[in-house]
């Protein structure tokens, strides 16, 4: 069984439902959330003095998981959480250096997990022109635009799509949809995949093309990369999203060729 842990109850396991759908096969999977963002889970590991795992700190949560369940029961973990640049509580020292924690201790899905940060949140999947987007290796937001107005809103108003609907696949219980969109939205996943790999790549080597190693666009080497390319030049990230580079990580690469 493979868990998956998202920060949200709502929007993350939709995209991800789409995901299953789409380019999973049947093995079982748990989703739950875990409500808050990603410092305050560290805030909660560090509580438990190094005993904690990511299962005992979801039941304290009252996260549904079923009774009994242990993190050894699962084969794999990922986790999917965003960056938070609006996040006042802490300073982006603060929020770097708790961040480079978890990075470093999920840092493996057989392990205590591998955890997939969304730069600034989840909506960075929208904030693109119409797919392919070119342009999109250029885009960047500052932590001062996402404190005066909610980065959901700015990028539905960049957006081409308005909105996260063109990766999203109906819920099969209310409309089943058609051949034509599965393939349609299908094929969108595979543009940001494109988009945002290449883009990691540039990020971390300069090179804006789909990576041929999976290494080299690791997360703790993103989050390196926005440290000393955008971050240090005046509160910047590079806009990026975790769910495009987990599905590039997932399959094989020639998957993606």
């Amino acid at each position: 069984m493979i868990l998956f842990v998202f920060e949200g109850a709502e929007r993350e396991p939709r995209i991800f439902m789409t995901l299953e759908r789409l380019f999973f096969g049947k093995e079982e999977r748990l989703v739950c959330s875990f409500g808050n963002n990603i410092y305050e889970l560290y805030r909660q590991l560090r509580a438990f003095d190094g005993e904690g795992d990511i299962v005992s700190i979801l039941r304290e949560n009252n996260a549904q998981l079923p009774s009994g369940v242990k993190s050894s029961d699962f084969s794999e973990i990922y986790l999917f959480f965003d960056y938070d640049f609006q996040n006042t509580n802490l300073n982006l020292e603060e929020m770097n250096e708790r961040l480079r924690e978890m990075l470093e201790l999920f840092d493996n899905e057989t392990d205590n997990g591998k955890l997939y940060i969304s730069y600034p949140m989840v909506e960075s999947l929208c904030y693109t022109k119409q797919l392919p987007d070119e342009h999109f290796v250029e885009y960047s937001i500052s932590r001062r635009d996402c404190m005066e107005r909610s980065f959901k809103d700015l990028a539905r108003e960049f957006s081409y799509y308005g909105s996260l609907d063109f990766v999203e696949l109906p819920d099969s219980g209310h409309r089943r949809p058609g051949k034509r969109e599965v393939a349609r939205i299908r094929q969108n996943w595979i543009w940001l995949v494109q988009q945002h790999t290449s883009k990691a790549n540039y990020m971390c080597n300069g090179e804006n093309s789909m990576p041929l190693n999976k290494a080299i666009v690791a997360q703790p080497r993103i989050f390196m990369a926005q440290c000393e390319n955008y971050l240090s030049d005046g509160e910047r990230i590079a806009v990026l999203n975790g769910f495009p580079l987990f599905l590039f990580e997932y399959f094989k690469v020639s998957f993606w060729q």
